[in-house]
């Protein structure tokens, strides 16, 4: 079996289900486990995020939305040499991966014609359902139900914990300039960690806020996980946040619950490590009830 993954979630999953050895074809953002980085990449951005601010990758993003061409190119000739049995995709976010239909044109240039199984996760609830997915296409089904429990144990060991805490509004902000709030899972993820989520709705897309938005909510503690970016990169951007008047006037702001975190590895992508994201936040937001050290790079405080 040979299986091509167009999505990094989708990877992570792969490798989790003991697929590494099977895996001939990734995509340039593919960096987890380390593993990943050594295979053959056939899918790469017209975008390079390490060159251009926030506000740059944003307008060069509604550029190619506005006039439907892709941020996404698919290297034909490695996809050949691939010759995949089963493409991993997503149907979620035009931004975030390539588009459906575009995976589905290049799978039909293949001398075979692979399975392609496009993932469309929302809840948490969603993303064990698609370990599910793939574990039950790959001859994984044993290991995914495994994987999958265990998570579930861990999401229910932070709902157990907090059920009785007091919440603190919690603020979680995926793009700082312009500013989105986070959706889909990260909503629910603030709720099951003790928080009391006001922006983003869960299940919901990400969406643009106004900054007067965020003052209304005072938020408590405010946490940013701009999607794609690791803690060392949002605090570089965070400049464009902190500038915005009233900024030192929020709760969090004045009481140092502030944190960059690393969204690209725990928040931004649904794979297995949204439970360990979830575990960063209930540190985040309830350090007097989980004192475990937080992961290398996970988060940091603004200072």
């Amino acid at each position: 079996m040979r299986v091509c993954s167009f999505l990094p979630s989708a990877t992570e999953i792969a490798f989790a289900l003991g697929l590494g050895d099977q895996i001939v074809g990734v995509t340039h953002e593919c960096d987890y486990p380390p593993e990943a980085r050594s295979k053959p990449v056939v899918v790469n951005s017209v975008i390079d995020p390490t060159v251009i601010s926030s506000s740059a990758i944003d307008q060069t993003v509604r550029e190619h939305l506005q006039v439907k061409t892709t941020l996404y190119t698919i290297d034909s000739l490695r996809l050949k040499e691939a010759r995949p049995d089963i493409i991993l995709t997503q149907a979620l976010c035009d931004v975030c991966a390539l588009d459906y239909n575009e995976v589905v044109q290049a799978s039909q240039s293949l001398e075979v014609e692979p399975k392609i199984i496009a993932l469309n996760p929302h809840l948490l609830g969603d993303v064990f359902a698609d370990i599910r997915l793939v574990g039950s296409v790959t001859g994984k089904s044993a290991e995914a139900e495994f994987l999958v429990c265990r998570l579930q144990e861990r999401v229910a060991e932070i709902k157990t914990k907090t059920m009785s805490s007091q919440r603190p509004r919690v603020a979680c902000i995926e793009w700082l300039d312009p500013i989105f709030s986070a959706g889909h899972w990260v909503p629910e993820m603030v709720e099951l960690a003790g928080g009391r989520n006001g922006l983003g709705e869960k299940g919901q897309t990400s969406g643009r806020t106004n900054w007067r938005d965020i003052l209304e909510f005072d938020p408590e503690i405010l946490v940013l996980m701009p999607c794609g970016f690791d803690v060392a990169r949002t605090l570089m951007e965070a400049e464009s946040l902190t500038q915005n008047p009233g900024w030192n006037d929020l709760p969090a702001v004045k009481n140092s619950r502030v944190f960059a975190v690393n969204g690209s590895a725990y928040f931004s992508r649904s794979g297995p490590r949204l439970v360990d994201g979830l575990e960063i936040l209930g540190r985040i937001i309830h350090p007097e009830i989980f004192s475990a050290e937080l992961p290398s790079g996970a988060a940091q405080r603004l200072s």
